[in-house]
């Protein structure tokens, strides 16, 4: 895949190591208890913690390989993203609060996954759920089920998309993977006669 401008960015896609003091705050601030959080990073970097959801953030979960093709567009043709994690195969793009509430009902809209499109299915998470996440400390993995930043969080109060921009970006990737024709399928078991050469 070739190098895209974004990936030269502090804390864009790759920048694994851009996550701050000011961004372990803020992902612990979506705790009950931030300051045990906050502990147990400073004791064990790498470990990854499980978060609620629904407060300081709501999470989309896509599988990887569709999620990276949002997180281009988002930063090749529109806002950039917010914080995105990868784990166990799956990309989290980290969300405005509400936006798992918001998101299934603009994707059904579209009538996202009809027609015979091949489209994944994308898993939000919000008040009342809980995801894992990477620590500050993690180092980039090679491994499928490691967890690690694409984009890491920076600051106390990051900015987070919201549903109509990860509609956006969803519709642009599907776009980009599902070919569409204005012709109907042909039919398979239609007999086809060679009318080129006249007698």
């Amino acid at each position: 895949m070739s190098s895209t401008p974004y990936e030269t960015l502090p804390g864009g896609p790759g920048d694994a190591a851009g996550v701050t003091s000011d961004g372990a705050a803020w992902l612990a601030s979506a705790g009950t208890y931030p300051r045990s959080t906050l502990a147990l990073w400073a004791e064990r970097p790498d470990a990854p913690v499980v978060l609620p959801c629904g407060t300081a953030f709501d999470v989309v979960n896509a599988p990887a390989l569709f999620g990276r093709r949002m997180l281009d567009r988002l930063w090749d043709e529109g806002p950039g993203s917010g914080p995105v994690a990868v784990y166990r195969g799956r990309m989290l793009l980290f969300a405005a609060p509400g936006t798992a509430a918001r998101l299934p009902s603009l994707l059904g809209w579209e009538e996202w996954g009809g027609r015979g499109q091949a489209v994944p299915p994308l898993l939000c998470h919000g008040t009342g759920d809980a995801v894992t996440v990477p620590a500050p400390g993690a180092a980039p993995s090679p491994a499928p089920a490691g967890a690690r930043w694409m984009v890491a969080p920076d600051t106390r109060h990051p900015w987070l998309p919201g549903p109509e921009i990860l509609l956006w970006a969803a519709v642009r990737a599907a776009r980009s993977t599902v070919r569409i024709s204005i012709f109907p399928p042909a039919d398979q078991d239609a007999k086809v006669y060679d009318v080129s050469r006249r007698r």
